[in-house]
């Protein structure tokens, strides 16, 4: 029987794995847009800025991967959820923005939120049956 709220998370956690991979890739990938996001976290006072940034880009980079192929989701999840409030706070609400502005981190953070308590559902790593077989 098909599991329609599993699929409904599988979509999410595409979704969400994709978003996030793709909005920290140049930052993995180019030293000087590190440092670019180093500088803009030195604007809101974040201790460290290019360590934060590094802990934040690498925190998001594996944490979506692992909700992609749904291990250990609930922790990535959880480790996103972290991030994406503390951008909120630090960031966003400090810059007083717009709704609209704020609405990709609020999404991001909400959806993650709601990861951490459904987990993965059913397509994921973290369900696979293992099975033993038991030799005589």
């Amino acid at each position: 029987m098909i599991d329609h709220t599993s699929i409904g998370l599988l979509i999410l956690r595409f979704f969400i794995g994709i978003r996030v991979i793709y909005g920290v890739l140049d930052n993995v990938l180019s030293l000087s847009h590190m440092k670019e996001f180093a500088g803009f976290l030195s604007q809101f006072a974040f201790p460290f800025p290019m360590f934060s940034a590094f802990l934040s880009v690498y925190v998001q980079l594996i944490a979506s991967i692992l909700i992609l192929i749904g291990w250990k989701t609930r922790i990535a999840a959880a480790f996103l959820a972290l991030n994406f409030l503390i951008a909120l706070i630090m960031v966003h609400f400090k810059s007083g923005d717009s709704l609209e502005a704020l609405t990709p981190a609020l999404a991001i953070f909400c959806i993650v939120l709601a990861l951490i308590f459904t987990g993965a559902g059913k397509y994921a790593i973290d369900n696979r049956q293992i099975t033993t077989h038991e030799t005589t």
